[in-house]
């Protein structure tokens, strides 16, 4: 678990005008959701939010509320308006029970395929795994560098760390390399070519 914490307000109006006066000096609507405990409608500062959000989603935090004990939370999801936090959604987990969630991948290297021209494409940015919040990673990295022109990278071909388990389809594309359009236009048009019937003696004669 993450050994940051950030300290939030409750909050009792809801109005439109009341979360942009928030948002306005500097805080961010929220909600803890949870089985534990009933939503929670709360608001934190902007600038410690995105601290807390630089360490990773799936990052176990303490989430102190006044006039309750601390809570243990994830970030469940967020809306950004020009870049700017402009509500987030809190999720209370236990830190004994396991948590399915979608955690960011990380690619890293150069693909080999891409040194002859051909194109890298992200399928994939996130991958549902398993595990106690301690366990969860913050991202998943996978080296890319291996894959050659018209390989493909699925979900069972990635490493997960330990305590980790798949939830994602082990088949789930992840990442290809392909070969340009214009190569296989070309291609293309020599095999239509090569398939072509050939005319027959009385054709080439008119």
């Amino acid at each position: 678990m993450s050994s940051h914490s950030l300290t939030a307000e409750r909050r009792s109006d809801t109005k439109h005008s009341s979360l942009r006066s928030l948002r306005e000096k500097g805080r961010i609507p929220a909600v803890v959701y949870g089985t534990q405990t009933e939503n929670i409608p709360l608001s934190v500062d902007a600038k410690e939010l995105a601290k807390i959000a630089r360490t990773g989603r799936t990052e176990m935090f303490k989430l102190k509320v006044e006039g309750s004990s601390d809570l243990n939370v994830i970030i469940k999801d967020f809306q950004k308006k020009g870049g700017e936090w402009s509500h987030v959604d809190f999720l209370q987990i236990s830190a004994n029970k396991r948590l399915k969630v979608r955690v960011p991948i990380e690619f890293h290297g150069t693909a080999l395929g891409t040194k002859s021209g051909g194109v890298l494409q992200h399928q994939e940015t996130e991958l549902e795994v398993e595990a106690l919040p301690a366990n969860l990673p913050a991202s998943i990295e996978v080296d890319i560098s291996h894959l050659n022109m018209g390989d493909k990278l699925v979900a069972a071909d990635i490493k997960l760390p330990e305590g980790v388990t798949l939830v994602a389809s082990p088949e789930e594309l992840i990442a290809s390399v392909t070969a340009p359009r214009a190569v296989l236009e070309a291609e293309g048009e020599e095999t239509s070519e090569e398939d072509a019937p050939e005319a027959s003696p009385e054709e080439s004669q008119e």
